[in-house]
């Protein structure tokens, strides 16, 4: 089996890409990193993990909405409206009001907002587009906080037939539905009704992230301050003896390990930790003991730390730096805001910070079915989880099911 190239993780069942891990890891060796440079000579992948790219974005929106100044947020958000593009990526069914309501002219909680990281890539379109990240965001009437519900890429559901691939439908890993909508605004239009079919949950808006350069994104906050929760051990990025990168594990599912490579180790402890570390430890699996959730929980942890780093370094009230941001997180991201203005749409949420958010697991565990490695929801558990989002009691779930909230 192949990996993805961004998040080195095995390509099987519908996520299979044909990608070679081997072609990836002299890539990474091969291609300077300049905007984003671990010490000395180690150079880390080529490409950031698409799902960091989404947490950016997403802490970009909420930076610019927490800007107290109410005149230079309207014009950056603005310029970040002109900036961005926009597309119809929610289908009718799962759209807010469903096909016949009018759209919003005002905003008003509670909010969903469905955010996904494709792989798609413009050097090779010819190998398929699947979403890596699929994350609810999930802002009640009160609009002071927000929820982070991130959904399994591997979670088994029923994906819907889609006429206009001539997809017939079938029980898949949900990143599927992506692919087999076509990616873009048809993946997106697939994946929302694969959801709302599940959960019942009606959106009001998506974002999707491209395959883009958000490397001078990161550059500019210069790091985050994170605490390492568990010891975690790079699957992709070490050094040999000279101090040269060299990836410790290679081959197809990085099923062999290169013992000439010395592998970078994240203790637990709170510390400062470089662009590239964060992404790097925040995109692991395999070497921590709950693997895909221990990385969802991350990834959370991720998005706040950019929100804090941000707040702290001013940059919603700097407007170099807030226009600096905005401009290159534009030109990988396209929105569908179901009609609203992007400028109200982030003044509305100026209320919510770092502190109040709030990361989810869906409920549910790993399971083999013919051969094939799933994530299968537990089904009273995960059904209460989406009837809590639908009427807008998170806030009771979150008491309840303790065992799935992420702490930030």
């Amino acid at each position: 089996m192949a990996e993805h190239p961004e998040t080195g993780e095995p390509a099987d069942g519908p996520e299979q890409d044909g990608t070679d891990e081997a072609a990836e890891t002299h890539e990474a060796a091969g291609t300077a990193a300049a905007a984003l440079p671990p010490p000395a000579s180690r150079k880390p992948p080529g490409r950031d993990p698409l799902w960091a790219r989404l947490l950016i974005v997403f802490g970009a929106l909420m930076i610019v909405a927490a800007s107290s100044v109410i005149t230079a947020t309207e014009v950056l958000a603005n310029r970040y409206d002109a900036a961005v593009r926009k597309g119809t990526l929610l289908a009718p069914q799962a759209r807010t009001g469903g096909e016949d309501e009018a759209p919003r002219t005002r905003v008003t909680g509670p909010l969903n907002y469905l955010l996904i990281g494709s792989d798609a890539r413009s050097d090779d379109p010819t190998a398929g587009q699947r979403s890596d990240t699929i994350i609810i965001v999930h802002v009640p009437s009160s609009m002071d906080r927000a929820y982070l519900i991130s959904v399994p890429r591997d979670l088994r559901v029923q994906i819907p037939p889609f006429q206009k691939t001539g997809f017939p439908g079938g029980r898949e890993k949900i990143n599927g539905a992506f692919e087999y909508g076509g990616g873009g605004e048809g993946g997106v239009q697939l994946l929302s009704t694969t959801l709302h079919d599940l959960t019942g949950i009606e959106f009001d808006g998506a974002a999707v992230v491209d395959f883009g350069g958000f490397e001078k994104v990161v550059r500019q906050l210069g790091g985050v301050n994170m605490c390492i929760d568990e010891r975690t051990e790079s699957q992709h990025i070490g050094h040999d003896k000279k101090g040269a990168f060299l990836a410790p594990w290679y081959g197809p599912e990085g099923s062999y390990r290169n013992y000439e490579s010395t592998p970078e180790v994240y203790e637990p402890g709170c510390r400062r930790l470089e662009p590239w570390q964060a992404l790097d430890y925040s995109r692991q699996r395999k070497s921590i003991p709950d693997g895909d959730y221990g990385r969802q929980r991350h990834q959370q942890q991720l998005l706040k730390a950019i929100f804090d780093e941000a707040r702290r370094q001013g940059v919603a009230t700097s407007p170099r730096k807030l226009d600096s941001l905005i401009r290159s997180v534009g030109s990988s991201l396209t929105v569908d805001t179901g009609g609203l203005d992007l400028a109200d749409l982030v003044y509305a949420l100026r209320g919510i910070n770092p502190g109040d958010l709030a990361g989810i697991k869906v409920p549910s565990e790993p399971q083999e079915i013919g051969g094939i490695s799933y994530v299968v929801a537990f089904e009273e558990q995960a059904t209460a989880l989406y009837e809590a989002t639908r009427r807008d009691r998170l806030d009771l779930w979150v008491q309840t099911y303790t065992n799935w909230v992420n702490s930030l």
